[in-house]
């Protein structure tokens, strides 16, 4: 009977523990991948190496549309800049969806748009897993994909 009581017990408190974290997105959340994700898209516009180091984590990957699979900070911000440079224009990512996985984790799903210098425009998603690393929000994936031809 203790026995029973006591693994009743424990699942219990498991519940608990694993289920009343409040990970809903509040404003303060919203806020920080909001920003996070403006900071990315600025530091993609103005080629700033410094800030995307700043951003992303040290072990970041990045799949392109191409296929190309970036691993590594360094991978990723010299195909970033590689990129940018290749393909110039204003980026705009419209975050679409933010789910939390844990307090400090999160998937963040946007619009992504090139307006390229011809006037054109490049329509994509991208996807980026976030992480809170000593409470500041940074880059940890990204997807980016082209959206399925309408039939």
């Amino acid at each position: 009977m203790k026995k029973a009581a006591l693994l009743f017990l424990s699942h219990f408190v498991c519940i608990i523990v694993l289920y009343g974290q409040d990970i809903r997105v509040n404003d303060k959340l919203q806020k920080a991948i909001t920003s996070l994700i403006d900071q990315y898209s600025l530091a993609r516009e103005k080629r700033d190496t410094v800030l995307l180091k700043t951003i992303l984590t040290q072990d970041v990957d990045q799949l392109v549309s191409t296929g190309e699979w970036r691993v590594g900070i360094n991978a990723a911000v010299e195909g970033m800049m590689k990129s940018s440079a290749n393909s110039p224009g204003t980026r705009t990512l419209q975050i679409e969806k933010i789910q939390t996985i844990t307090p400090s984790s999160a998937i963040v799903d946007c619009r992504y748009e090139i307006q390229n210098t011809d006037g054109t425009v490049r329509k994509m998603w991208s996807t980026f897993i976030v992480i809170s690393d000593k409470k500041i929000w940074k880059i940890m994936a990204i997807r980016n994909m082209l959206p399925a031809p309408n039939n």
